[in-house]
């Protein structure tokens, strides 16, 4: 008896197909030959959004989510394989054990007095819960502590730092403190100790103190009463007289397996790799279609489109899994390759968010000219090849840095030259941007990073499709021709520029 996962996933696979087909003629693998016009031409942007109806599928038929560890990222690592070994790749799944952190019921902080209201879950939200909260689901009217609004100068909050703050404390009721000056237990644990049922830490309300954009923890077991942590501007909407909340946290801490597929292609130069990814999972609050469904689309079709292709040097297509909790495929992948399977890969791109609505066109800061951080020799030389792509398509670019904060990270690590393309996660479009690259300046280039929001209608047609043709033309060209970047001169340098920044290479992983 077929299990309803595969069933879903058939039906899902049966309509992506038809949908997206590959075409069986081969493009001739002589680079003299215009390949890369021909690739381009067959990645579209409607060719890339018919597999993000597909992630927004799965999603729907797994309760609402593609996180790592769960049946729906399974069924999106099963999508994806599929579809690469029909084309001809080589797949390999590649298993790994993590620690899951989530929940198994969603969160709830709703106010119910005076007007309903509910808030929004996530990083970059409305509200996270503490790490370490226990369990717990309660009603109850709000109390104030010792808060400091309008707040004064940043960390000068002392709200539920002393026991005497709670001196008129009604116990039962949810204590509401103000981020600042002790650590988070310190409040909590006066918090308990005065009777409360739950509490609430706002951020303190300072310029880069106002959102849910750090991590609270409450530095392990002990804490007996759920704990939340809110946006300044939740938190000034629950101090108003008369407010009560409703406050579920129903957590879960695991171990769990999760995968990394990979697909290398049949023909090329083993000792030459051109080698794409992007991470495959969604966080648990949302599908994420944007992030990053929209990147693992756009490696996928290419993949497709490139598999009528006999390379020079060989491909490699990674979809990553576990990013969202750190990074952890990738950095999993990269750990477990020998020093000389390293030497193998000419270089790295990476796509994570292509298509954020509010988008500009970040290229990843490969020369570090423009935020200081250079990735390693060569990861210049793709910047430059993208930044050609923009200006030969007449769109306006920017760079971007290399924050760590995406899969390219543990590459870069090792000294293998890196680049990609990012539009944009929770920070601001400033009114620079918007002049250049439209949108709304001063709301998020994705307003629906990490949400239950991020769906299929939470893309750019428009950055999708340039996107995917960027990603269609290196990787294309770079298919046949890397010029100097992964030759043995660079790669030499590379590794000793990551051993002088990062140590030996094995000690990375």
């Amino acid at each position: 008896m077929r299990s309803r996962l595969r069933t879903c996933l058939v039906g899902a696979v049966a309509a992506a197909v038809a949908l997206s087909t590959v075409a069986a003629a081969p493009v001739s693998a002589h680079p003299k030959h215009d390949h890369v016009r021909k690739i381009v031409k067959a990645v579209s942007g409607k060719k890339v959004k018919n597999h993000l109806k597909v992630f927004q599928a799965i999603a729907k038929l797994h309760g609402g989510t593609r996180v790592s560890g769960t049946r729906g990222y399974d069924a999106s690592r099963d999508y994806v394989a599929l579809r690469l070994g029909l084309a001809g790749y080589k797949v390999k799944i590649q298993p790994f054990e993590f620690p899951f952190e989530g929940y198994r019921t969603p969160p709830v902080l709703k106010r119910t007095a005076p007007e309903q209201e509910t808030y929004q879950y996530g990083f970059f939200s409305d509200y996270v819960a503490m790490g370490d909260s226990p369990a717990g689901a309660l009603s109850g009217e709000i109390q104030p502590v010792d808060l400091t609004l309008p707040p004064g100068e940043p960390n000068s909050s002392t709200s539920g730092c002393e026991p005497s703050d709670f001196e008129g404390f009604t116990p039962g009721r949810i204590a509401l403190m103000q981020r600042g000056t002790c650590n988070f237990r310190d409040k909590v644990e006066n918090a308990v100790a005065a009777g409360a049922s739950g509490a609430i830490v706002f951020n303190e309300g300072q310029e880069g103190r106002t959102e849910v954009d750090l991590n609270p923890v409450l530095g392990g077991p002990g804490i007996t009463i759920p704990s939340f942590f809110t946006s300044f501007a939740v938190g000034q909407e629950l101090a108003a007289p008369g407010t009560s909340v409703t406050m579920n946290w129903d957590p879960i801490s695991e171990t769990r397996t999760t995968y990394n597929v990979i697909a290398e292609s049949r023909h090329g130069d083993p000792n030459k790799v051109v080698m794409l990814g992007a991470h495959l999972d969604s966080v648990q609050e949302g599908p994420g279609i944007n992030d990053n469904g929209s990147g693992s689309a756009g490696v996928l079709e290419v993949a497709l489109q490139m598999a009528k292709l006999k390379p020079k040097n060989k491909l490699r297509f990674a979809f990553w899994g576990a990013e969202e909790f750190g990074l952890l495929g990738s950095e999993h992948y990269v750990a477990n390759l020998s020093e000389q399977e390293r030497a193998k890969i000419a270089l790295y791109l990476n796509f994570d968010m292509i298509a954020s609505p509010n988008y500009t066109f970040g290229i990843y800061d490969g020369d570090g000219d423009a935020f200081g951080t250079a990735g390693p020799p060569g990861s210049d030389q793709i910047e430059a090849d993208f930044e050609k792509f923009f200006a030969d398509r007449g769109q306006p670019f920017q760079a971007t840095a290399f924050t760590g904060r995406s899969d390219y990270g543990p590459f870069i690590a090792v000294g293998i030259p890196s680049g990609g393309l990012f539009t944009g996660a929770e920070q601001l479009k400033t009114e620079e941007e918007a002049a250049i690259f439209g949108g709304t300046a001063g709301i998020p280039l994705d307003p629906c990073y990490h949400q239950a929001c991020d769906t299929i209608k939470n893309i750019s047609d428009h950055a999708l499709d340039v996107n995917a043709d960027a990603i269609a033309t290196l990787a294309a060209t770079y298919a046949f021709d890397t010029g100097t970047i992964g030759t043995a001169g660079t790669r030499a340098a590379a590794r000793t520029q990551a051993a002088h920044q990062h140590g030996p290479a094995e000690a990375q992983s």
